[in-house]
C-alpha cells in the first residue's frame, strides 16, 4: 500500500449520501420551512423596527431567532396556538440583549491621536490646531484635563501620570478615552 493511498481527504469522512431521514426529521424540516415562509419577512420587519433600521443587526437578529426556533422545534406551539406570539416574545427579547450588550461595551470611537495633529510641515496648519486644542481644554473637567496635560502636553507615559497624578493607570486610560472624547465634541469634530 502506498502512502498516498493511506493519506485521507477533509471530505472522505464525509457520508455522500446519509440515507433515508426519520420522519422526525422530515416533519421537523418541513415545519421549519413553512415557520421560515410564513414568519421571516414580518419578524424582520418587526427587527427593524426595534433597531432602529440597522438592516444589519435585524438580520442577524432574525437569524438569532429562527435557530432558538430550530433548536426548539418540537416544543414550539402550533400556528394557531401561540406560535407567532412566541416567535415575537424571542424577538423582542434578543433585541433586547443586543441593546443592552451595546450599552455594556461602549461602541469604537476613532480617536485621532491629538500629538499628531498636521504633521505634514504646515507650521500654519499645526499652530491653529494646537491653539484650538488648547482654546477647548477649559471646556473639559479638571480630571480630564490633567490627563491630556500629563500625556500630551508633558509627555509622560500612562505609568508616569498616574503616579503624579496619585491614580490608577487603568483610571488614566479611560480618563483620556473620555478626555479626547469630549475634547472632540468641545472642537465640533467627533474624530478627535
Amino acid at each position: 500500500m502506498s502512502a498516498r493511498s493511506r493519506e485521507t481527504t477533509p471530505d472522505q469522512h464525509i457520508t455522500r449520501n446519509p440515507g433515508p431521514k426519520s420522519q422526525n426529521e422530515t416533519d421537523a424540516n418541513g415545519r421549519m420551512r413553512a415557520l421560515h415562509d410564513t414568519h421571516a419577512a414580518p419578524l424582520l420587519r418587526y427587527l427593524l423596527r426595534l433597531t432602529l433600521g440597522d438592516r444589519e443587526l435585524a438580520e442577524d437578529l432574525l437569524q438569532e431567532v429562527l435557530l432558538r426556533a430550530w433548536r426548539n422545534i418540537h416544543d414550539l406551539p402550533a400556528e394557531g396556538e401561540g406560535l407567532r406570539p412566541w416567535l415575537y416574545t424571542v424577538a423582542r427579547n434578543a433585541a433586547i440583549d443586543a441593546a443592552r450588550a451595546r450599552q455594556a461595551r461602549p461602541s469604537e470611537v476613532h480617536l485621532t491621536d491629538i500629538t499628531r495633529l498636521p504633521a505634514t510641515g504646515d507650521a500654519v496648519e499645526r499652530m491653529v490646531a494646537v491653539q484650538t486644542v488648547r482654546s477647548s481644554l477649559p471646556a473639559l473637567t479638571p480630571e480630564h484635563r490633567s490627563v491630556l496635560v500629563e500625556l500630551y502636553y508633558r509627555g509622560s507615559t500612562t505609568a508616569e501620570a498616574a503616579e503624579r497624578l496619585g491614580i490608577p493607570e487603568g483610571t488614566v486610560k479611560s480618563r483620556t478615552f473620555y478626555a479626547l472624547r469630549a475634547l472632540g465634541i468641545a472642537i465640533g469634530d467627533e474624530k478627535v
